[in-house]
């Protein structure tokens, strides 16, 4: 294809009038859009802006709801501080309580068999009991299960099969629905 001057004209006159480079491509026949653009832009055509719609001609975009709406306090955060650590909590605001799985039976260990870091040995379990952060905190300390890092006890809290929580996560979801 070859840029006459009558094909460089009907391009001004066309691209003038507001019409796509697709349907200039069009018009002028034997030419990509691309090319049409290429060209434009190599005569320095300017560039078209929309004339700008007035404002009762807008129409409003309907808002949703947010899927996951966030709290109503002022210490919501968003982006990358997301997952910051707030070391000042909000005043009014409730701790949330999160259980914890709980074995079919408790089992209570003595204070003799808990242990510190420093007095955790390789057989030992270690389960930890207590908040890390205060001066009481110790781990299990009873035997472990060979191969695991926990006694069968903990064992059995850690380390649940899927296809059980599956079946648990089942019954969770029918009985929320009856």
């Amino acid at each position: 294809m070859h840029w006459t001057d009558e094909r460089v004209e009907l391009l001004k006159k066309l691209w003038s009038e507001g019409l796509s480079a697709s349907v200039i491509a069009t018009e002028l026949g034997g030419v990509t859009r691309n090319a049409v653009i290429g060209k434009v832009h190599r005569l320095g055509l300017s560039g078209r802006t929309k004339a700008p719609v007035p404002q009762a001609q807008r129409r409003a975009k309907p808002t949703r709801a947010p899927s996951h709406p966030l709290r109503s306090t002022a210490s919501a955060v968003r982006g990358n501080t997301a997952l910051a650590i707030d070391l000042m909590p909000a005043a009014d605001a409730e701790p949330e309580v999160v259980a914890a799985p709980r074995p079919a039976q408790e089992v209570v260990i003595p204070l003799s068999e808990r242990v510190t870091i420093m007095e955790l040995r390789e057989q030992m379990c270690r389960w930890p009991l207590g908040d890390p952060g205060r001066e009481d905190f110790r781990f299990c300390g009873g035997r472990s299960v060979p191969g695991a890092p926990y006694c069968s006890h903990h064992a059995a809290i850690a380390y649940q099969p899927v296809l059980d929580r599956r079946r648990e996560r089942d019954r969770e979801r029918r009985a929320l629905r009856a």
